[in-house]
């Protein structure tokens, strides 16, 4: 059996994009500074680069789901343009406290902490967990990549690309 490649899993608001507070409009498409930088190194270094993402504002009726997708979809060609490559984006519209019943749940499997989304692309995309890595900007971000056998590491903010480069130099 050949090894799984190794990956880079992204959260997206507050690491590839500004937090501005459930974006979900194309106006609000801010880009970190160093993201589309970062993004191409970790593509040169070989790793493969997934959004995994918990968008509860489908579920509070905040965005539609079509609406969650379009941005993201605009995330992944704006990095694009600018030559970095997204390999796949994971998203979870559930919360326990939503608005709309098709997007309640009380615990789901995809929302982080949960490792969810994580251990789907594994398995999706042939990935080894072994070798990834998850860069997050909460708690939950780490946790989920705990409980799925990835290191985490915690983004507060400042040059994406520097932090992903010092990353990979250690």
């Amino acid at each position: 059996m050949t090894p799984g490649r190794p990956a880079a899993f992204l959260d997206r608001d507050g690491v590839l994009i500004e937090d501005v507070g459930y974006p979900h409009r194309p106006d609000q498409l801010r880009l970190m500074p160093g993201a589309a930088a970062a993004v191409r190194r970790l593509n040169a270094a070989g790793l493969v680069c997934v959004i995994v993402t918990n968008q509860s504002g489908v579920a509070r009726g905040m965005f539609s789901l079509e609406q969650m997708q379009a941005f993201n979809a605009l995330l992944v060609q704006a990095l694009a343009d600018d030559g970095a490559r997204i390999d796949a984006v994971y998203a979870c519209p559930y919360h326990s406290e939503g608005a709309v019943a098709a997007f309640i749940h009380p615990d789901h499997p995809d929302r982080k902490p949960n490792p969810g989304m994580i251990l789907r692309a594994v398995v999706e995309h042939g990935l080894d967990p072994d070798r990834s890595l998850m860069i997050g900007d909460q708690p939950s971000d780490m946790e989920a990549a705990r409980r799925a056998g990835v290191l985490g590491f915690r983004f507060d903010g400042g040059d994406l690309d520097r932090f992903v480069a010092d990353l990979l130099s250690d």
